[in-house]
C-alpha cells in the first residue's frame, strides 16, 4: 500500500476532487484488472478510451481515478485527479509506485530505426562477460541479470518497465540497456525514467504510418537526447546525416562514432571474411564474428 499523494509526486495536476491522503493498493490502466483500493489511470488509446470505463472500475473497487476529463457524475468516496496527459501521468506514477528504480542503476537508452536490439543485446552480453550484473529491456526479452522475462513491445508500458527496473535494483543490477522506440517516446512510456546515457544508431523512412512525416519521426527520437541530464552522455552515429542533429541540444556530454567520418570513436573494416571481419577501432584491432558494415 502507498499513499496517493506520494504516487502523484511530480505529476502535473490540473484539478483534484477528494482526498489524496488515502492508501492505494495497485495502479491499473487496464479496466479489466481493477480490484479493491486501486488507482485507475484512464488512457485515451487509438481504438479504446479508458474514460468510458470509469464507472465500471469504480464498481470494481477503484478509489482514485486519473483522467483528462472529469466524468459528469462524481462519486462521493472516490478521488478524481485531472491531468493534461494521462499517458505522461501514468509514466510518472509508475516510477513513483515502484520507488523510482531507474535512479538506483545506470540506465542506457538505445534508439534508431535499425540496430536497437543488436546494440542493446551486445552491450548486455559484453558487460555480463566483464563481470557486471546487467539488465536488458528489448523487443525480444527482458533480462534481470540471468532471469529472463518475455515481452511483446519494443518499449513496454510504464508499469512493466518500472516493475522490471525495480526487480533489477533489488537484484543489485548496475547497468541496464534499454531499447527506446519512437512509439514509446511519443506515448510517454519513458517519462519519469532517469537515463544516464543514450545511443543513436541510424534513421530511415520507417514508421511513417504512425508519425505521418519524417520530421516528426526524427524529432520524437531526438527527445531522448534532449531530456538527458548534464551528468549523462550522448553517443551518436555521425555517418548518419541525422547523427549531429540528434545531439545538438542535449545537456549531456557528447560523443560520436563512425566508419566513414572523423569521430571520437572511429572504426575501420580492415578485412572481411565469411566467418567474420577484422576491425580497427582507435588503433586497436578487433576480430568479430559479425559480418556486414551495419554491424
Amino acid at each position: 500500500m502507498m499513499f496517493l499523494k506520494d504516487i502523484l509526486y511530480g505529476v502535473r495536476l490540473k484539478a483534484v476532487t477528494g482526498s489524496t491522503a488515502i492508501e492505494i493498493s495497485k495502479v491499473q490502466f487496464d479496466s479489466r484488472k481493477v480490484t479493491g483500493d486501486d488507482l485507475f489511470v484512464a488512457i485515451k488509446g487509438g481504438t479504446v478510451d479508458g474514460h468510458t470505463f470509469i464507472e465500471q472500475v469504480i464498481e470494481a473497487g477503484a478509489i482514485a481515478i486519473v483522467c483528462e476529463e472529469f466524468p459528469e457524475k462524481l462519486q462521493e468516496k472516490v478521488t478524481y485527479i485531472q491531468v493534461d496527459n494521462s499517458k505522461n501521468a501514468l509514466a510518472v506514477i509508475a516510477a513513483n509506485y515502484h520507488d523510482n528504480p531507474s535512479k538506483d542503476l545506470k540506465l542506457i537508452g538505445v534508439t534508431g530505426t535499425n540496430g536497437k536490439t543488436t546494440v542493446s543485446t551486445l552491450l548486455y552480453d559484453l558487460f555480463k562477460k566483464a563481470g557486471y550484473k546487467v539488465g536488458l529491456i528489448s523487443t525480444i526479452k527482458i533480462m534481470v541479470d540471468d532471469q529472463q522475462y518475455e515481452t511483446s513491445h519494443t518499449t513496454p508500458d510504464p508499469m512493466t518497465i518500472n516493475h522490471h527496473l525495480h526487480l533489477m535494483a533489488e537484484e543489485g543490477v548496475e547497468f541496464c540497456f534499454m531499447e527506446v522506440s519512437s512509439h514509446g517516446l511519443d506515448q510517454h512510456r519513458t517519462a519519469g525514467l532517469r537515463f544516464n546515457g543514450a545511443i543513436f544508431t541510424n534513421l530511415s523512412h520507417d514508421h511513417l504510418d504512425y508519425h505521418k512525416d519524417f520530421a516528426s519521426y526524427r524529432d520524437t527520437k531526438k527527445r531522448l537526447f534532449d531530456d538527458l541530464e548534464k551528468s549523462g552522455f550522448a553517443l551518436s552515429n555521425i555517418d548518419d546525416k541525422n547523427g549531429l542533429f540528434m545531439i545538438q541540444n542535449t545537456r549531456a556530454k557528447k560523443y560520436t562514432y563512425a566508419l566513414k567520418t572523423f569521430a571520437d570513436f572511429r572504426g575501420q573494416i580492415m578485412e572481411r571474411q565469411f566467418d567474420g571481419q577484422l576491425l580497427k577501432i582507435d588503433e586497436n584491432d578487433l576480430w568479430t564474428k559479425l559480418i556486414g558494415d551495419f554491424n
